[in-house]
């Protein structure tokens, strides 16, 4: 799950450069692409990591983790 790490990282840069108002509007637009590029890739790797928890419960049901249960 790098991928969604790394991509998050980038995407807090480009938050972070659009914020500081550094980058031109062309510049801007450019990052903003970016970034809805990146959120498709970390919605995709989401999307995945549900898939896989959804399997290991066989049943598709979450329960909610009861710390007093140890």
């Amino acid at each position: 799950m790098a991928k969604f790490e790394e991509s998050i990282k980038e995407l807090e840069t480009i938050v972070k450069s659009l914020e500081d108002g550094e980058p031109s509007l062309d510049e801007s637009l450019k990052s903003f692409e970016k970034g809805i590029t990146l959120i498709k890739v970390c919605q995709k790797e989401l999307e995945s990591a549900e898939n896989k928890i959804k399997e290991l419960t066989q049943d598709g049901d979450t329960k909610p983790f009861d710390s007093d249960n140890s």
